[in-house]
């Protein structure tokens, strides 16, 4: 199985500002702006809050409610009207999608969202950062994939036509991944979701370490790449790596958003990742 840290929401180049995390925890990923998209932030709910109002207060008034939002990956049934058939999907394109083609990306492996958050509270009447909240890194949300399907031009299913890769054209080897019903680990059935969001954040979910900027990740030490192991893509220089005690820290690569660990070379990945993905 393949693990893919897989850097999505809103980040300083898109949106420009962190995703919030709320008063009482909630992580909100909030989708990128896409002028191609048929959805906008107004017609999008997580947790109970629209997104368009958030997204709005949050950058003040840059992305407005009305603006199309890039929902990618849509994990979240309640998030948006459905047709019959919806399953949680992902696409993926251009350099970023070469990176997946390359490494064999394929059914059974597993895809681990994580972005820019920070602590937002409601004062005054609308949704704020909260000054001197630490910028992190923090995993929020997952998909084990059932099917990779090139979008090429075809007829795709009903369920699909609303999600930004299917509804306008994308650019080279545009590529749908479809969520399993349940995630199954290392030849094993759980009793979990293929496809979620983590509802709260806890320190469990965040890579970026204690009073450090955000690119620089705390990781268990097993992810360091000794001996002849591959190491985490993108992550190849030695340099970036550093032990500390029983973790390892991590400078992490800036550019870059699928980074491709081969769990085969780090059995320790398995019972990690089964007990990250334990409801919280």
């Amino acid at each position: 199985m393949k693990l893919i840290l897989s850097r999505k929401a809103f980040d300083s180049g898109a949106g420009k500002v962190a995703n919030p995390i709320l008063d009482d925890g909630t992580l909100v990923p909030l989708p990128i702006p896409d002028k191609q998209s048929p959805i906008r932030y107004q017609d999008i709910t997580v947790a109970g809050q629209n997104l368009g109002m958030l997204a709005s207060e949050l950058t003040n008034g840059r992305t407005r409610a009305d603006h199309f939002a890039h929902l990618d990956p849509d994990l979240i049934e309640s998030a948006h009207p459905r047709e019959p058939g919806w399953r949680p999907i992902f696409g993926q394109v251009d350099a970023a999608q070469s990176v997946l083609a390359r490494e064999q990306v394929g059914p059974g492996d597993l895809f681990l969202f994580f972005g820019w958050f920070r602590r937002a509270t409601a004062a005054g009447g609308r949704f704020r950062y909260v000054p001197g909240a630490p910028d992190m890194h923090v995993m929020w949300g997952w998909l084990q994939i059932d099917q990779v399907i090139p979008v090429d031009g075809g007829e795709q299913p009903d369920w699909m036509s609303y999600h930004p890769h299917v509804a306008s054209p994308r650019g080279r080897s545009n590529t749908i991944y479809v969520a399993r019903d349940k995630l199954s680990l290392a030849g094993h059935d759980l009793d979990l979701p293929g496809a979620g969001v983590f509802d709260q954040y806890d320190d469990g979910l965040r890579l970026t370490k204690q009073s450090s900027s955000r690119s620089v990740w705390s990781l268990p030490g097993w992810f360091s790449p000794e001996g002849s192991r591959p190491p985490l893509g993108y992550h190849s220089d030695a340099g970036r790596w550093r032990p500390d005690g029983e973790r390892v820290d991590l400078q992490s690569a800036a550019r870059g958003q699928e980074f491709v660990l081969d769990t085969r070379s780090y059995p320790e990945a398995v019972p990690w990742l089964t007990d990250l993905l334990q409801p919280r």
